[in-house]
């Protein structure tokens, strides 16, 4: 039985209780596959990235009738903006219905007009938003030449820049070192594994590091992070200082360098 997430950010948890580890963040508009029911209130969901957690009832939207109506509409994406308010009407002054983050999905309806674009969501509400917000949504890679690609993967994870590091999160609100690498492909109709490795029946393969390239994942020991160019690559670390999204080097003569890191890269992945 499948199910869409109906909140802006949805904990997935490891256990059917909130106190433990946050395994993954749902954003508004993702579906999921319910597995089983193990308690009153939590469902144990499978995403459509192979990812499985814990979920509270009323973060789902699980009438197939809608379910199956959500899944064959058109979608665009909370892009350029960490987070978007829809509103009740197309002025700035009207009632926010719902304020999403980066990543969620909604329905386009019509064509945009003075700058707004009217939205449904999964539910059927209906809203109003800044078309600039939005973005195309990809299921696919879009049909581009590979450096053009690698370009819109690194400026895709620095709009992420300055977020803070939150263990399982993958929003603006907060995300963690595979949360961003995942999103970043996400966003540019790429699915990899959502983890800090290299996962067989995934797309990232590993290459030697004498032909990384703007783009390519780095893979530490339990971290992850994206290329740049120049020896620079941005990831999501808990390290105190950074406590999140930054730019780091591997050149000792960077005063970016974190030699903690440079010292365990252990592989580079990448798609290409």
């Amino acid at each position: 039985m499948n199910a869409v997430i109906n909140v802006p950010i949805c904990p997935i948890l490891s256990q059917p209780t909130k106190h433990c580890a946050l395994a993954d963040e749902g954003l508004y508009g993702m579906e999921v596959e319910i597995l089983e029911r193990p308690a009153a209130g939590w469902c144990n969901v499978k995403t459509y990235y192979g990812y499985t957690g814990y979920v509270t009832e009323h973060c789902l939207l699980s009438e197939e009738p809608a379910v199956r109506v959500w899944a064959a509409l058109s979608k665009k994406v909370v892009l350029y903006k960490n987070t978007c308010d829809v509103l009740a009407e197309p002025r700035v002054q009207a009632w926010p219905i719902l304020s999403l983050t980066r990543g969620a999905l909604v329905h386009p309806i019509g064509k945009e007009a003075e700058g707004w674009q009217k939205v449904r969501f999964c539910d059927g509400r209906e809203g109003y938003t800044r078309s600039s917000f939005l973005g195309e949504y990809y299921k696919n890679p879009p049909a581009v030449d590979e450096d053009t690609f690698r370009r819109r993967l690194q400026s895709t994870a620095l709009l992420y820049w300055g977020t803070h590091y939150r263990w399982g999160g993958r929003s603006p609100l907060g995300i963690d070192c595979s949360g961003l690498t995942f999103m970043t492909y996400l966003l540019n109709g790429v699915v990899i594994w959502r983890d800090a490795r290299i996962k067989e029946g995934f797309p990232i393969h590993e290459i030697d590091r004498s032909r990384m390239k703007r783009g390519d994942l780095l893979f530490f020991r339990g971290h992850v992070a994206l290329y740049v160019e120049n020896g620079l690559y941005i990831h999501a670390t808990g390290t105190p200082g950074s406590d999140g999204v930054t730019v780091n080097s591997l050149r000792p003569a960077s005063p970016a360098f974190r030699p903690d890191l440079a010292e365990s890269l252990s592989a580079v992945g990448s798609i290409f």
